[in-house]
This record gives C-alpha cells, sequence and structure tokens, in this order.
C-alpha cells in the first residue's frame, strides 16, 4: 500500500500547531507567573520548531509546486527512470489536499499536457501520462498512428532501434499543433489498435512509450477531480542510490 504523504503532512501540522496552540493559550502564561523563564516541554519545543517549516511544505505542495521522481519506462523518450520533475499545483484549478475537491476554477488540461493524476484502479497512487482526449473526444489508435475526432496525428520519424534491426521507431508526434516525442514498436502490440469516446468530466491519457504504457488503453479514463497537476520542468536526474545527480536533461517538458 502507498503512503498517502498529504494525509500524513496534513496531520503533522495539524498536531504541532495544535499542541503550539493550546500551550500558548492554556500553560505558557502558568510557566512564567510560576517560575519566570521556565523552559518549555519537549514536546512543545518541538512542536514551536517544526510547524512553521512543515505549514510551509504542506501549503507550497499543495497548491503551488510539487516534486516528484519518475518510476518507470511508459514516459520514454519524453521522461526517463531517475527524472525529477517539477508539478504545476495551480495549473488546472486549486483543489483541497486529502479530498482532492476543486475550490477555485483556474484552467483546464489541453491536448499534449503531461499530466499527474490519479487513476481509476489505484486511486492512492501518483501516475504521469500525456493528455490525448479531452470530455467528448473521439479517440482511435490505428497501428500505432493517434487519430482525435477523425484528425490524424502527424509522426516524424527521427531514429530506429536498433539500426542494424529497428524495433522501436523514436518520432515526432503532432497533437492539435503541439510536437512531442514518443516511441512505437515495428510491430504492432494489443495496444496499437484502440477506439473510444472520452464521457463527460473525463480525460484520455497515453504514455509517450505507446507500447510499453499501462494507460487508459488498459484502465479506462481519469475523472476531473483525479487530476494533480501540469508537469513542466525536469530539474535533476538521479537514476541509481550510489550514483552522482547530474543536471544535463533539466529543462522544460514538451
Amino acid at each position: 500500500m502507498d503512503i498517502n504523504f498529504p494525509l500524513i503532512l496534513l496531520l503533522l501540522v495539524v498536531v504541532t500547531g495544535g499542541v503550539w496552540l493550546v500551550d500558548s493559550l492554556f500553560f505558557a502564561r502558568r510557566r512564567r507567573l510560576a517560575g519566570g523563564e521556565k523552559a518549555d516541554p519537549v514536546l512543545v519545543e518541538y512542536s514551536k520548531s517544526f510547524f512553521p517549516v512543515l505549514a510551509i511544505v504542506f501549503i507550497l505542495r499543495s497548491f503551488l509546486v510539487e516534486p516528484f521522481q519518475i518510476p518507470s519506462r511508459s514516459m520514454v523518450p519524453t521522461l526517463q527512470v531517475g527524472d525529477f520533475i517539477l508539478v504545476n499545483k495551480f495549473a488546472y484549478g486549486l483543489h483541497l489536499p486529502v479530498s482532492r475537491a476543486k475550490i477555485v476554477d483556474i484552467g483546464e488540461p489541453k491536448r499534449g499536457d503531461v499530466m499527474v493524476f490519479f487513476p481509476p484502479h489505484m486511486n492512492d497512487t501518483y501516475f504521469i501520462k500525456r493528455v490525448i482526449g479531452l470530455p467528448g473526444d473521439k479517440i482511435e489508435v490505428k497501428n500505432n498512428v493517434l487519430y482525435i475526432n477523425g484528425k490524424r496525428a502527424p509522426q516524424e520519424l527521427i531514429q530506429a532501434l536498433p539500426p542494424s534491426r529497428p524495433e522501436v521507431e523514436v518520432m515526432w508526434e503532432n497533437i492539435y499543433g503541439r510536437r512531442h516525442l514518443m516511441a512505437k514498436h515495428v510491430i504492432p502490440s494489443r495496444y496499437s489498435n484502440y477506439s473510444t469516446t472520452v464521457p463527460a468530466g473525463h480525460y484520455f491519457m497515453m504514455g509517450d512509450n505507446r507500447d510499453n504504457s499501462l494507460d487508459s488503453r488498459e484502465w479506462g479514463f481519469v475523472p476531473e477531480k483525479d487530476v494533480v497537476g501540469k508537469a513542466f520542468a525536469i530539474w535533476m536526474h538521479w537514476d541509481k542510490l550510489l550514483s552522482i545527480p547530474t543536471f544535463d536533461r533539466v529543462g522544460s517538458i514538451q
């Protein structure tokens, strides 16, 4: 089971802030009257030290920007295993932490956005994929070529790997004027042909590593309430614990 870090962080903020508040209201004055400059109890001292830090972290990661690390190859070649990314938490509106209820409507996902979300089959696990279909869109995949509302997404071959006997093709793909990298197998897989229509209030997500991604073709549509934010930048790469972090991949996410 994945750890519910937002809930844990919220509880820590509430507990440390509560201890500090209760002590300030009921006990601090008594200690001063009884013994002058008497030291705070250990629990109160730690709460006063940690509450401001925890509160700042809670506000930043809940409403502004949250860091994530890429754990799988489903978004290769756009994102590599070990990439550390930043996610804009307010790009699609402000959501309450833990409950995920939207409180301020700022914007909506667009086709081609790289988005972090909770998938319908694993509601406590963060996923990252590309937004392919908006509510009402008809999505078709024919021999690994994407069609949205009957409009073909142009593909331009960059490289075939391995060169001697190609198994994977790395392509530029253009979705409604937005270009990004993607990879597909030369021999079609069970994901290479697909057709569906996106229901209202939902999004259709696909990985850029088209034949190596468990996405909406496998587990269905992402409801609007489970959207977390828009991935916008890589700030570090560190794929092995004993290796040295590198910064050669730092940049915006296309």
